[in-house]
Parts: C-alpha cells; structure tokens; sequence
C-alpha cells in the first residue's frame, strides 16, 4: 500500500472519528423525539463501514464504546455499571463483562455492515438496489446492536439491572424495539442510503 492511499485511508478515519466526538460531546448524539430521546451515534460507524470497509468502522465503533464508557464512569447514572468496570452503585461494581457490554456490540456494529454489503454483492451484484442494501444493512445491524447490548446485560447484570430499572431485561428490550430503537432502525435505514449514494464515487476515487 503506498503512502498516500495509506494517507487517505488515515485521513478518512480522521473525519468519521470526528464526527463520533462531535456526537458524544454534544446534544446532537442525542435527539428528542417526543418521550424518547433517539441516538444518532450509530450512523457515523455504520456510514464509515459501507464507505471505508470493516476496518475504518470497527475503529469508529471502538471509539463509540470509548465515549460510551468515559461518559459512564465520569457523568454515572444509576445503571451505569453496565457500561463502565469503574463504576459501583448499590453494591454492585462493573466488572469485565461491562467491558464486553461497552465494546464489542459497537466494535460489530461498524464491521458487519460492510462485510454483508461485500456477501451480498458477491452473490448478486445489481447497483440499481444498492440503496435498498445500504438500508438494509443500517436498519439490520441497528437491531443487532440494540439486541447484543441488551442482550448482554441481561446475560451478565439482569437480577441487579431488574432491580435498579423496576422491570425485566425483556420488557425493557421490548419497549426498546417499540420506541426509541425503532425510530433509530428508521433514521439508519432511510438516513445512510442517502449518504452512501452521495459520498461512493468519492469515496471510490479515494480507493475504497
């Protein structure tokens, strides 16, 4: 690989980490929507695996876990144990698996995106859908993010997490699916389309 593509390839993951921050550290990585607040954390890292492959979105989505668990351990809500191996509220302290929970469900999210956008155009190439695909994949893997953290806290923290919330892991992940991780199985799925279409060519110029 030579220095300017690898230049390139820097300079792009520069810019989707950036933005990353700017979403952690503002109230725009957050957007109210009625009740629900809807999180906009997850198109950065989706957006960077389409257009720059696996590797650019898995370093994205290490940085979404990163803000997650500084945001945890330094601005603690009742429930943040889950998220931050520093954190002790109630008597229970976070621990390995709080790791586990803050990572790998964001480290996925920015490498299967484009790994099953390569399948899919390997078993049938057809550019006329590739927006159907790139939503496709958004809303997909906006799903199993909301399921694998979920899904984890349960495995790993569901009696003390129950307790704390006041209800199961499963209601919890049910109203999760109905309300807020709904509308951001939307945004992801009518929002990333739109940008990958508009930033590919770019994108393929640069070697991507």
């Amino acid at each position: 690989m030579g220095v300017s593509k690898q230049t390139r390839r820097l300079t792009v993951a520069a810019f989707f980490v950036a933005i990353e921050l700017i979403l952690a550290l503002t109230p725009l990585g957050f957007v109210p929507l009625g009740a629900i607040n809807v999180t906009t954390m997850h198109i950065p890292v989706i957006t960077a695996s389409l257009l720059a492959g696996a590797p650019t979105g898995t370093l994205v989505g290490f940085v979404f876990g990163l803000t997650s668990l500084l945001k945890n351990t330094f601005a603690p809500t009742p429930t943040s144990f889950v998220f931050s191996p520093f954190i002790t509220i109630g008597g229970m302290q976070g621990n390995f698996a709080s790791l586990l929970i803050v990572f790998v469900p964001r480290i996925l999210l920015g490498y299967l995106p484009a790994r099953m956008l390569e399948v899919m155009n390997q078993i049938r190439p057809a550019q006329h859908i590739i927006g159907l695909r790139t939503g496709l994949i958004a809303a997909l893997n906006t799903l199993i993010h909301t399921c694998l953290v979920l899904g984890s806290i349960g495995i790993f923290f569901h009696g003390t997490y129950t307790t704390i919330v006041g209800k199961s892991i499963f209601a919890i992940l049910l109203v999760t699916l109905t309300g807020n991780g709904l509308f951001e199985m939307l945004l992801a799925g009518g929002l990333i389309p739109l940008l990958y279409r508009a930033l590919r060519k770019t994108f393929e110029r640069m070697g991507f």
